[in-house]
């Protein structure tokens, strides 16, 4: 599983704080402020405002100070829109690892919203997006997540993905998980990984009977 960072949400200072964010009054304007204490007061405001996850979204690809962006990610979680979602998934292609695993740990707090685009990240043609989708799995709260890892396992083709999914299932397996567990150690008979991985999981389902 990816490592992965705390996001700082500390409060700006009071004198730098705009006024919270209200319907109609998103001021996106501030994102772009020389002032990067500005720009980090302004994103931690937009947190209420959906409608500004498009500039939000912006302000991340552009952004290099590292505490605004940490804020701008911080306000994308706290809108809870599917849109900011969809954003934080594609950051998953990214080769900046800080902003890879900090989109996992936002998108971990996001169950509903990660349901809209997991479908897509698990069956995507980059093997390294599949897996760091199965990370976003790890604590994720939600009902569908064994049938997603069972999914991911019975059609994926990847050795590295599949383990990556059985090291979540020897977390939350059931025993609906056992059929496809045993078939995935049939199909990678002689991968030492999978082989360990796999009877972890089954031993686990064993002892929970």
């Amino acid at each position: 599983m990816p490592l992965i960072k705390h996001i700082s949400t500390a409060s700006v200072p009071p004198a730098l704080a705009p006024a919270p964010a209200s319907a109609g009054q998103c001021d996106t304007a501030l994102l772009d402020a020389p002032d990067a204490a500005v720009r980090r007061a302004a994103a931690h405001a937009l947190g209420d405002c959906p409608e500004a996850v498009p500039a939000l979204l912006r302000a991340l690809e552009q952004e290099v100070e590292q505490p605004v962006r940490s804020a701008v990610l911080a306000a994308l979680g706290r809108t809870g829109s599917e849109e900011a979602a969809a954003g934080l998934a594609s950051c998953l292609r990214s080769e900046d690892a800080w902003l890879r695993n900090a989109a996992i740990e936002v998108l971990r707090g996001l169950p509903a919203q990660v349901a809209t685009v997991i479908a897509h990240l698990l069956v995507d043609w980059d093997r390294d997006v599949r897996i760091l989708a199965v990370g976003i799995l790890d604590t994720l709260r939600h009902d569908c997540v064994e049938e997603w890892l069972l999914q991911l396992i019975e059609a994926d083709p990847d050795v590295n993905v599949c383990g990556a999914a059985l090291d979540v299932l020897a977390e939350v397996g059931t025993e609906t998980a056992r059929a496809p567990v045993e078939r995935l150690l049939e199909r990678f008979r002689g991968e030492p990984y999978i082989a360990f991985a796999g009877e972890l999981v089954l031993g686990r389902l064993a002892r929970s009977r």
